[in-house]
């Protein structure tokens, strides 16, 4: 019996995504699992065994701080019917777990923290933080608040266990991916493929826009009748645009898709490329690997389960333009010579990240 608190469970980010492939996924006769989220950009939904319960909220701080008081009366409400006997909160945001009642022990499922959001988990600084020194310094000082009235800390890559140390918890922690609906999303071999690169995800300096743009350019300057796809919106795009609208002829710029459009664009593609320098666990990438993508991308832990090297695609050097292009290009030839590669990767993510596994394994835990 589990309340899984997130008051933006209608929302297009991340976690969102995850908690409905989880719920969608569980395995018949699980307890019963209520969800205790907001009702901003409510739609119909519905899974076995599963009570969703709203809270009204509007996508705000302040409201986020009267919406998890009203959050807190709820579980306690079902604690005493003796309906749950844990609640499962998911962060960022950090508000709701800095509220959250004590009355019921706590299963944290940290999708990313803050020492590695604001750059600070590498050695070397790959992009300059949204926040200020002393701003990211109360983050990480209420991130340690939260971990400490953890039971259980899930996290999402060897990287998060990692930044987990940093804050010496003390808690158990376990990894367990993100993953992928792979019905939903299959292998698109025999597909016509009309893109060459395929780009995806939020347009911001984080994510590595401005290594895109470069790279974007050397590779039209390397294959000249190269076909790439951009898709995704965000914080950089007056920077990608007014940088790229002078290749039109190889650069097309999708800007925001619906989600029930992706796996037909997955399944047109042939390599996906990620510039990002910092994800949990990178949804798309993963949709794309289960389609059969190949993947290329800067060689961070967070990647290193995934995409495995010379296997399920390629990761190279931060910031290195050159040997990207270069490894784009391999990947490329590789598929043209040889038809396993796709089906490789296919394999690798149905064997480690199909969500069917990976919601036993939660709710194991959860349990």
């Amino acid at each position: 019996m589990i309340a899984i608190v997130y008051p933006q469970f209608y929302g297009v980010g991340g976690i969102a995504r995850y908690l409905d492939s989880f719920l969608t996924n569980l395995p018949p006769e699980h307890p019963t699992i209520y969800v205790i989220t907001g009702d901003e950009h409510r739609m119909p939904r519905a899974y076995p065994n599963v009570e969703i319960l709203h809270i009204p909220f509007t996508a705000s701080r302040f409201n986020l701080f009267f919406w998890t008081l009203k959050a807190n009366r709820l579980i306690k409400q079902l604690k005493q019917s003796g309906k749950i006997a844990v609640v499962n909160l998911h962060i960022p945001p950090l508000i709701t777990g800095l509220l959250l009642t004590k009355a019921v022990p706590m299963v944290l499922t940290a999708h990313t923290t803050y020492v590695g959001m604001s750059g600070n988990f590498y050695d070397k600084t790959y992009f300059k933080s949204q926040w200020g020194r002393v701003e990211i310094a109360i983050k990480i000082y209420l991130e340690r608040i939260i971990f400490k009235r953890a039971k259980h800390i899930i996290t999402l890559t060897a990287q998060g266990e990692q930044e987990l140390r940093r804050y010496q918890v003390s808690a158990p922690v376990s990894i367990v991916p993100n993953g992928v609906d792979i019905q939903a999303f299959t292998h698109a071999m025999a597909t016509n493929k009309t893109v060459d690169v395929l780009f995806c995800g939020r347009i911001e300096v984080r994510k590595g826009s401005r290594p895109m743009v470069d790279v974007c350019k050397a590779l039209v300057q390397y294959k000249p009748d190269i076909q790439i796809l951009i898709v995704g919106y965000g914080d950089d795009d007056p920077y990608v645009k007014g940088q790229l609208e002078d290749y039109a002829a190889n650069i097309t710029l999708a800007g925001k898709v619906k989600f029930t459009d992706m796996p037909d664009i997955y399944a047109k593609s042939r390599v996906y490329v990620s510039t990002s320098y910092y994800e949990g666990l990178p949804g798309t990438c993963l949709e794309a690997m289960a389609t059969g993508l190949p993947a290329v991308v800067w060689d961070f832990p967070f990647y290193e389960a995934l995409v495995v090297q010379h296997q399920t695609g390629l990761r190279v050097t931060p910031n290195d333009t050159s040997e990207m292009v270069i490894g784009i290009a391999q990947q490329l030839l590789k598929l043209k010579e040889n038809d396993m590669l796709s089906k490789t990767v296919r394999q690798h993510v149905e064997h480690y990240y199909n969500w069917k596994n990976l919601a036993k394994q939660l709710l194991h835990i959860l349990r």
